[in-house]
This record gives structure tokens, sequence and C-alpha cells, in this order.
């Protein structure tokens, strides 16, 4: 099954909200629940959002661990290395079990050395340019590349992020030629785009909202599968004429490899149950994220297939970097 098949069917593949528990003395302890980035970003929000809810349902508490460095790696190889009891989770996202897999060689495997207990959420990344860019829409846009051959650079968040692949994508898709110049973080290639030292780049909805909402930038395109509600006016990729082209920044639990089938039902129950909370869609609206629930089974498909496209991109693009 292709991914973009996964997150239209993922809605009709979840467990019942209602479904009761498993039968089993787990949990009996607090969880560990590690966030592969520092304290106080958005994916710090997503997990600490999820799992204070998780722990009501579970009658359990959950003790929120933040793992930064090395782009996730430090949290992946402390997961890995979990007893697989369920009392270890971590917050995987695009980059631990993405792109990182496709553009590096890392001290652990994505997909043996992990457990999937289900998708949380997603956001589209967005294409926007600088408002002294003369286009409108994507078209104009590429237009504008092919006249400007060469004069024209994108930003992105680092080498190997989302940011960076999807700008890629876009140049491989449109047959254009982009300078790409890398930051260390989001933020600073945001700052450089606003002031016009870069053109254009691919951040993602919740970083791009604000300067969207006071006119600093200029969307032209998100790469979800659908329009996002909060910028209903944007089209997708795919409408713009690029079939198939999608980009998401998205969150999910994993624990250790080789999980109990009863303690990796309660908890993804559980987290089913969590994600179908009225509030849960208002929480996490400072993200930008849509929720998608997913079966273990299907995210770990999900996760499959987003690694092999990262990777099969990587090695089009001779993008390989060092660990």
């Amino acid at each position: 099954m292709k991914r973009r098949t996964l997150l239209q069917a993922a809605p009709a593949l979840i467990y019942a909200p209602g479904l009761a528990l498993a039968q089993t003395a787990f949990p009996n302890k607090p969880i560990r629940y590690i966030v592969p980035v520092a304290a106080g970003g958005g994916s710090d929000l997503v997990g600490r959002t999820v799992t204070e809810r998780w722990g009501k349902i579970l009658n359990q508490s959950f003790v929120v661990d933040n793992q930064g460095g090395g782009g996730g790696v430090i949290a992946c190889q402390t997961t890995a290395r979990s007893a697989p009891d369920g009392y270890t989770l971590m917050q995987g996202y695009v980059a631990t079990h993405g792109t990182s897999p496709a553009t590096r060689k890392l001290p652990y495997d994505p997909i043996k050395d992990f457990t999937p207990i289900g998708m949380i959420g997603a956001t589209p990344n967005v294409l926007v340019v600088n408002s002294a860019v003369p286009a409108k829409t994507v078209k104009e846009f590429i237009d504008y590349l092919k006249k400007n051959p060469g004069r024209v650079s994108y930003g992105s968040a680092g080498p190997g992020s989302l940011t960076h692949l999807t700008a890629e994508l876009f140049k491989q898709a449109t047959d254009t030629f982009m300078v790409h110049i890398p930051y260390r973080g989001i933020a600073p290639a945001i700052n450089d785009l606003i002031g016009g030292q870069t053109q254009a780049m691919f951040p993602g909805l919740a970083a791009a909202l604000p300067h969207l909402k006071g006119d600093r930038m200029r969307a032209l395109a998100v790469t979800g599968r659908k329009r996002h509600p909060l910028l209903k006016d944007v089209p997708t990729m795919e409408e713009a004429g690029f079939k198939g082209f999608d980009a998401i920044q998205w969150y999910g639990v994993v624990g250790p490899a080789k999980m109990p089938p009863a303690v990796v039902k309660t908890l993804s129950d559980s987290l089913t149950q969590v994600l179908a909370q009225p509030d849960m869609k208002t929480k996490l609206s400072s993200e930008a994220i849509e929720l998608v629930q997913m079966s273990p089974e299907f995210f770990g498909s999900f996760m499959q297939i987003d690694i092999a496209r990262w990777t099969k991109l990587a090695k089009e693009r001779n993008i390989q970097l060092e660990s």
C-alpha cells in the first residue's frame, strides 16, 4: 500500500474509542515517555498534551523525559535498549523514523528496533516565498525560477531535515534549480527569508503561520493531501499539478522491539481514546496538527513507506550526510 493510501484509510482502521482496555495488570507503575527534543518546543507540547490525558485513561502517570541531541539518536538508542515491557515509550516523528534514516547511517534500525504503537497526528509543510518575489502561484514561481537560473536560494532547518528534502523534492518534480542554504534550526531560516537573504522555503505550517498572518511571507501551496483548515485558500501541491507530492511533519508513539501484543493493544486502544477526546484538536491547534489515528500495524507500514520514499529521493539527489 502506498503511504498516501494509508493516511486516507487510517480513520477506518482505528479501534473504537469506547473499546475496553485489555484485561491485564499493565500498567501498574509510571510510564516513561521519551521526547527526542529539548523541552519547550512543538514536539514537547504534543507529548505533554497527549500523556496528560493518556495517564488519566490508564489510571497511571506518565513521566516525560526530554532527550534532545544527535537529531533524536540519543532518545532512539535509549528507547531501543529499554526493556520491552511497555514502561518506556518514545514519541517518534518524521526525523527519527523518516528523514534521518534516509540520509544518515544511524546506530539504530528505525523499524527492527522499535514496536509501533500508533500515530498521533501530522501537519503539512508549506511552500512560502519572500514578499518581494513576484510569484503568486506555484506555476508563476516555477516560471520565475526558470527565468532566473541560479539566482534563487532556499533555506532549510538543516541538512537532511524535512524542510531540506521537501525543497529537493520540489526541485526534482518541477525540473528547477535553487541554491540550498542550510541553517541551524527553523527560526534563523525564517528570519533570513523574511529579510530577503533567501527567497523561498518549505517550513512546517506551525512555524510559518504567524508570519503568514503578518504578511511577512507569502504561501503558494501546502504539501498535505488536502487543504489545511488554517489556510483554506492555499491549494495543495497536487492541486497545483503535482500528483503525489506529499510531505508532512508527523508524530507517533513507538516502544522497544518485541513488546507483548497485549501491552501494545492496551496502549494503542487507550491512545485512540485520547485522540478522540473533543478538546484534543483545540489543544494542538497551535502546532497546526490534524489528528490521525492508526492501528499499530498501519503505523508500522506508514513508517516503512515514509523511510523508503525519502531514501529514494536522497539517493536520487545524492544527499548522504555524516552521522
